[in-house]
């Protein structure tokens, strides 16, 4: 598939119209009450960590406290039932026409989110993703800590090597592929792409879209 033209997709927001990761840890919570006093008290920590560490608060707020003590395979089977229970629905009929256009095309479809793995893996199946970056370590073994330390992080500008790697490896050109994103946050990755797309904007992402003569697109179940 030498020279195949890449679309790069974020998920929440973008071919969703929920949070996946959010479902994912109030149904963890409401099987699992326990869980949430744990989960509350280890974000804060990481909050608070991660500001005294010197990141954004945007970013130290997207800490995995909540996930803490929760094993990787609970994940994975949470993750893969609500994907295919609930947030199926919640995939814009938009949404999957853009997809459908892009499988018509023989474009690659590349899911590149800050969703935690197994989360990101379960709708990349649903949606029929051809390859898929999440959060989370190379080696998903044993229960979360609740730090992302060794992790792939693909947020915010994390997202751009994630895309330039993966546009190496397949030999994609990125001036011919396209990013699609729902934030500021995703900004980074689409820029890099010459066919940059930007699905239910807010003001400001809308204002840098039409000073860029980005398409823009209004995808909500």
């Amino acid at each position: 598939m030498s020279g195949q033209v890449a679309a790069y997709f974020d998920l929440d927001g973008t071919l969703l119209d929920s949070s996946s990761e959010k479902t994912l840890t109030v149904d963890l919570a409401k099987r699992r009450p326990w869980r949430i006093p744990v989960g509350t008290v280890m974000w804060t920590l990481g909050l608070f960590g991660n500001l005294l560490r010197g990141r954004s608060l945007y970013d130290a707020a997207r800490n995995r406290g909540h996930f803490a003590l929760a094993s990787w395979g609970v994940l994975e089977d949470y993750s893969s039932r609500l994907a295919k229970e609930k947030l199926a629905s919640k995939i814009p009929l938009e949404a999957k026409q853009c997809l459908d256009w892009h499988r018509s095309q023989g474009h690659r479809l590349v899911l590149v989110t800050a969703t935690i793995a197994p989360m990101a893996e379960a709708m990349a199946e649903v949606l029929g993703m051809d390859a898929v970056y999440g959060c989370g370590p190379e080696s998903r073994q044993g229960m979360l800590s609740g730090s992302e330390r060794g992790w792939s992080v693909p947020r915010r500008k994390g997202k751009v090597p994630v895309v330039e790697q993966d546009a190496k490896e397949n030999n994609h050109d990125l001036t011919e592929c396209y990013g699609y994103g729902n934030t500021m946050a995703d900004t980074w990755f689409m820029r890099i792409t010459g066919n940059p797309v930007a699905v239910n904007p807010g003001n400001t992402m809308k204002k840098m879209a039409i000073e860029n003569d980005w398409e823009i697109k209004h995808w909500k179940i």
